[in-house]
């Protein structure tokens, strides 16, 4: 009896002596609290979906004490008026998927908090191609952390080349086509009598964001830019002399040469009624849902073309901290673990989307072999990404109206690009207000 009362006077002393004795420990008997973080991202395709819940769990698994309370919505102007609406209204989510290009928008408004730290102590950034990092920096402090990226190439139909007596293009990302190139190739395939298209050259005339997306690289290849380094106009920039070149151009391939059409029929890439487009990286997939349309056997993909310079686009779908958010420290842990090795590779796998980081890419074998390799190549070398400005959603709307009025209506270029320029640089003084 007196040994124990010794043990128990030694407890209130030390602390922990009576748990030793009985074989357990104080800090095990302590009810952990678990903190519950709300995070809300786009919906997309099953695989993509997929990928969040089985990343989630994995991180789960490991960090017992937080919660992921993820919340889901359309991809699109649905998703971006949800989020806008929830801020507006004060009910920040404590993590968030934002499409990098609306980067500004979140950052200038106090939305978001900065990363930058975290990002350059604990985020490996050496490990981020400088171009993709480039597109997550807001006034030179990091926001915005990648899991994946995206990069578009040339699709070529090789039946409607061999017809032609083309040699196939080369699949070396270092070695693209030229834009020049590119049309005498359309010529060639381009064939109204049997319905036969020589290129869609940037996705048509689309909704969203795809037009800027897929349209603005025409303007940097050329050598234009759409607004000034300091984001402060798009005077001499988006109507500068090389902007209109590449606008010209884009016009005249279904203006003057005929070989691109306004209006196509339902998949002609797949059943021979278009030579060459222009397609994302996760068409490949895509195409490969349709019967007897074969990979190597059918079609091809070449790297991006190229006009004065090589560049291809990136930016995708990235993960944001609330200012606001009363969990900064855990919102980060899972932050960094979705966007790092482990999380990254994970997400991968399943989605079959590109890696943000090279190290996750050298990790899959096909990856680095054609076809795929195009892409990531490209992204981790050649990309660039739009503007960081809190008037993008301006500059996005600016932009695919530009290539409506040149292509779709054949207005001159110069004009509507005037036109573009008047309406980015009424949104710009707006945000300045």
């Amino acid at each position: 009896m007196k040994k124990w009362l010794t043990v128990i006077i030694l407890f209130g002393i030390a602390g922990f002596a009576f748990f030793t004795l009985l074989g357990k420990s104080p800090d095990k008997e302590k009810p952990t609290m678990q903190v519950e973080l709300t995070f809300l991202r786009n919906l997309a395709n099953p695989a993509f979906n997929q990928a969040y819940e089985e990343m989630i769990a994995a991180f789960e698994a490991t960090h017992p004490t937080i919660k992921i309370n993820m919340q889901s919505m359309h991809w699109g102007s649905e998703y971006e008026l949800r989020l806008r609406t929830e801020l507006a209204a004060g009910n920040h989510p404590d993590i968030m998927a934002i499409d990098s290009p609306n980067l500004a928008l979140y950052a200038n408004s106090g939305s978001l908090l900065s990363i930058d730290s975290y990002m350059k102590e604990e985020g490996n950034i050496d490990d981020i191609p400088e171009g993709v990092l480039k597109g997550l920096t807001y006034k030179d402090e990091i926001y915005l952390a990648p899991i994946v990226e995206s990069s578009i190439a040339l699709f070529y139909n090789m039946n409607l080349f061999s017809e032609a007596g083309i040699p196939f293009p080369s699949g070396d990302p270092n070695h693209p086509m030229t834009w020049d190139e590119v049309l005498e190739i359309a010529k060639k395939i381009n064939n109204p009598a049997k319905g036969v298209i020589g290129i869609d050259p940037a996705q048509g005339f689309n909704v969203g964001e795809g037009p800027a997306y897929f349209k603005m690289p025409i303007l940097w290849q050329f050598g234009a830019d759409v607004i000034s380094p300091d984001g402060s106009t798009a005077q001499g920039y988006l109507n500068s002399k090389e902007a209109l070149e590449a606008l010209q151009f884009y016009q005249d391939l279904y203006r003057k040469h005929g070989v691109a059409a306004v209006e196509m029929p339902p998949a002609p890439f797949e059943t021979d009624k278009l030579g060459m487009t222009i397609l994302g990286s996760w068409a490949i997939s895509e195409l490969q849902q349709t019967p007897g349309f074969v990979l190597g056997e059918d079609y091809g993909v070449a790297p991006l073309p190229k006009g004065k310079h090589q560049v291809v686009p990136n930016g995708g779908w990235a993960l944001g901290i609330s200012s606001k958010t009363k969990h900064p420290e855990e919102a980060w842990e899972f932050v960094k673990f979705a966007t790092g090795y482990e999380g990254s590779k994970l997400f991968v796998e399943i989605s079959g989307d590109l890696p943000a980081r090279y190290s996750v890419a050298r990790d899959f074998p096909e990856l680095n072999e054609y076809p795929k390799n195009i892409f990531v190549q490209q992204d981790q070398n050649y990309s660039r990404n739009r503007p960081v400005t809190p008037a993008y959603p301006v500059i996005s709307e600016a932009i695919k109206e530009l290539f409506e009025d040149v292509g779709l209506e054949g207005e001159n270029v110069e004009e509507a690009a005037n036109k573009a320029v008047e309406k980015i640089n009424n949104g710009l003084k707006d945000i300045k207000k």
